[in-house]
């Protein structure tokens, strides 16, 4: 297996002012990687969270159950990387099956966009709203990979969390 590398950014909030979503709209949306090894699967997880002022806090992980824990189900077919999504515990959008997001070649880039609102367990339901941006390069670990790529892949999933359809779609 060569190298192949995982970025997960996820956004966490509650708040559903106009505000707090032009602040969640400036963050960025690719990250520089800390030191990463070159071969094998690593998953770089960010997590921006509204409770904390969004200030980024940084994992790495390493291999397979790094991946799942991501959303993500990976598998490799004569040097390919198969990458699907698993199945979502979020409310909305309901996505209770996993889907074929992309399959990327050595040397390719893939972007997956998604967003959720998710509840707590009946007896203390409460809301809370994810945004992920999921990065995978099917290329050996350097520092900055995901800014300025040109993806081979890019499928965007984001829905109006909100109700009604996500402006800018039809």
């Amino acid at each position: 297996m060569s190298g192949l590398v995982v970025q997960r950014i996820r956004v966490h909030w509650t708040s559903r002012d106009a505000a707090a979503a032009t602040v969640r709209g400036r963050l960025p949306q690719a990250y520089a990687l800390p030191p990463l090894p070159a071969a094998g699967l690593t998953v770089h997880e960010v997590l921006r969270d509204e409770a904390v002022g969004y200030r980024p806090v940084e994992e790495v992980r390493k291999g397979d159950g790094a991946a799942r824990a991501a959303g993500l189900w990976i598998g490799w077919r004569d040097g390919v990387v198969l990458v699907d999504r698993l199945p979502s515990h979020a409310s909305f959008p309901v996505r209770r099956a996993g889907a074929r997001l992309f399959t990327l070649a050595p040397g390719e880039f893939g972007r997956w966009r998604a967003n959720f609102r998710f509840t707590g367990c009946q007896c203390s339901a409460r809301w809370w709203y994810e945004q992920w941006t999921v990065h995978v390069a099917h290329a050996p670990a350097h520092p900055d990979p995901f800014r300025d790529v040109r993806w081979s892949r890019d499928r965007d999933e984001r829905v109006h969390l909100y109700g009604g359809p996500r402006p800018g779609r039809r």
